[in-house]
């Protein structure tokens, strides 16, 4: 794990805004928002602070990548105009889970950053859920869903880091999965805490032209549901629900 440090005197000035502070793009008040204004994610970060596995060291560079995809999320998340995400390339962005063809930023700006990541599988399906819905499904059952930086074995161009992304199942999960269904899972009120793999590779300017990520996610279904208890409501049955057991995928 790389943990070297540069003074914050000469940090300041050889990195970016959004690789020195977690929430600099929400000072971006000429971007074009999703929901008019910047959102708010003072929830989340105090989570985050409450529960992260990680402290580090200011101006080390776990943290300086840790700010750079928080900022990123933030953006593929709430920035409707391309043009005014600055932690990326938009022409030359690609973005890759597991072994699956890559999709640009402007895919990404389209389906959101659930559709992009998430697989089809028997509780959700991307196909099923445009960006509005997917963010729907996933943030009313975990209000605070916080991200930090594990290790960093590499950088930069190329940054190899592995990650935890986790929250608390507050509210019922709701989605529609491979076949169409609805599927319920009552909320457990548990912690969900997924890990994974990202390679990012940055350009002289410190954005992203590239970033892929390995990781299982279905271990979050795994994790939402661990009894396999999910209700699935057949739409074309017109909405006779039906208890069964829906495991997670191996």
């Amino acid at each position: 794990m790389q943990s070297s440090a540069v003074d914050p005197a000469e940090q300041a000035s050889a990195v970016p805004d959004f690789m020195s502070d977690p929430n600099a793009v929400l000072k971006d008040i000429d971007a074009q928002w999703r929901n008019t204004n910047p959102p708010d994610y003072t929830r989340t970060r105090k989570f985050y602070s409450e529960t992260r596995q990680c402290n580090h060291q200011a101006g080390s560079l776990p943290e300086l990548v840790e700010n750079l995809v928080k900022n990123w999320e933030i953006e593929a998340s709430f920035k409707t105009r391309l043009s005014d995400w600055r932690t990326i390339d938009p022409e030359t962005f690609t973005f890759t889970v597991n072994d699956s063809e890559p999709c640009s930023a402007e895919h990404m700006l389209r389906v959101g950053t659930y559709n992009a990541i998430v697989s089809p599988c028997e509780y959700y399906d991307p196909n099923h859920s445009d960006f509005a819905a997917s963010h729907k499904t996933f943030k009313r059952m975990m209000p605070a869903f916080a991200w930090e930086v594990l290790e960093v074995h590499s950088g930069p161009p190329v940054v190899s880091f592995k990650w935890r992304h986790w929250g608390e199942m507050k509210n019922d999960y709701v989605g529609r999965n491979s076949v169409g269904e609805k599927v319920t899972v009552k909320a457990n009120g548990q912690l969900i805490d997924i890990q994974g793999v990202t390679v990012a590779t940055l350009n002289s300017n410190f954005q992203v032209t590239g970033l892929k990520t390995y990781f299982d996610s279905n271990e979050m279904f795994r994790q939402i549901d661990p009894e396999g208890i999910a209700i699935r409501t057949s739409i074309e049955d017109k909405g006779e629900e039906f208890v069964a057991g829906v495991k997670g995928e191996a």
